[in-house]
């Protein structure tokens, strides 16, 4: 071989300044990844879902409509109580039915009006999100803590512990939970309630919050408790038991941020879950009483006047479609961005 041939073969194993500009861009990326954290590389992860980002948009919306509901409605200058169409004659005709159209929607009422008591449509809606959002991030927290409790410290313990919770836990799968707040409900209005008087509003709520939260978390529990039982075989618990950790630190150190992900995502299902089921207690009737606005009761009116007003019920609905859809596709990217495996 030649010394010009020897001089090309050694130029093309030697990597020239773009290769070596490469290589080095490429372990600097590495060494970034490396450095980060779990939560950070989830949160990258997300950023890149486009459907996550929008969803957690409209969901921090409405969750900010909720809050500020009574700012809204004391700008726009109406409130969800007052009956405007029986104080004003011009706005609704002999048949209880807004006179103009489109359900008497114009500039002074932007979503119209309800028919018959003619309350303004727009104020209902917003604190009808208020209403449903309050009751279930109640029911939704209580759910979760109480199914980390049982389905962790179950799956934990493990033997009678476990045997126990599981029975329990299976006890009260079996009860329907939307009958049994029907059966439920007037049992409480008879012992609190004197019968020439109608149950509080409060009492209801209490209620709706109690049932709900009863006959909710048995799901996640179970979902834990499976978690558990794998986890607590692995070898950070076995060590940590080794050196005599107590069971309440290995519990609260190593077991719960490795449920991080079950919890966060069966919640953001729980939720929208538990406000359609607030919406359909209403419906029938058993839902918190008027005039408390809420997304179920105007449902229930809807239904009885969508022939001759079908615009009333336009507007819950399509807000209670938007809110679930973005919430269960929140859930869904939550879930692909926590999962490393993840081809998002």
């Amino acid at each position: 071989m030649t010394s010009t041939s020897q001089a090309a073969a050694a130029g093309a194993d030697t990597p020239g300044p773009e290769d070596a500009g490469l290589s080095s861009t490429r372990v600097a990326k590495k060494d970034e990844l490396a450095g980060r954290s779990p939560g950070r590389l989830m949160w990258t992860r997300f950023k890149r879902d486009r459907t996550g980002v929008i969803s957690a948009c409209i969901v921090l919306a409405f969750f900010l409509i909720a809050a500020l509901a009574p700012v809204i409605a004391k700008l726009y200058g109406k409130d969800p109580y007052t009956r405007y169409g029986q104080l004003r004659p011009d706005l609704l005709n002999e048949n209880f039915y807004p006179v103009k159209p489109n359900g008497g929607m114009d500039g002074e009422f932007w979503f119209g009006l309800e028919p018959g008591l003619g309350r303004d449509v727009f104020t209902q809606l917003l604190y009808g999100i208020r209403t449903s959002l309050s009751l279930a991030v109640i029911i939704t927290l209580l759910s979760v803590v109480t199914a980390i409790v049982i389905g962790v410290v179950g799956g934990y313990f493990g033997g009678k512990v476990d045997y126990f919770l599981g029975r329990f836990t299976d006890l009260m799968m079996s009860f329907p939970n939307q009958l049994f707040f029907v059966a439920f409900t007037p049992v409480v209005a008879a012992l609190l309630v004197d019968p020439r008087d109608e149950m509080p509003t409060w009492l209801r709520a209490c209620v709706l919050i109690y049932v709900m939260w009863l006959l909710g978390w048995m799901t996640l529990a179970r979902l834990l408790r499976g978690q558990t039982l794998s986890l607590r075989e692995r070898e950070f618990i076995e060590a940590a038991r080794v050196a005599g950790t107590p069971p309440g630190r290995i519990v609260r150190k190593e077991l719960l941020p490795n449920l991080v992900t079950p919890i966060l995502v069966q919640a953001t299902y729980m939720l929208p879950n538990s406000v359609t089921a607030i919406a359909g207690l209403s419906f029938l009737g058993v839902g918190l009483p008027e005039p408390t606005p809420d997304w179920g009761r105007m449902f229930a009116t809807g239904a009885e006047i969508y022939q001759s007003d079908i615009t009333y019920m336009f507007f819950p609905g399509g807000a209670m479609v938007i809110f679930i859809l973005a919430f269960n596709l929140l859930g869904d990217s939550v879930r692909d961005a926590f999962d490393p495996k993840s081809g998002r």
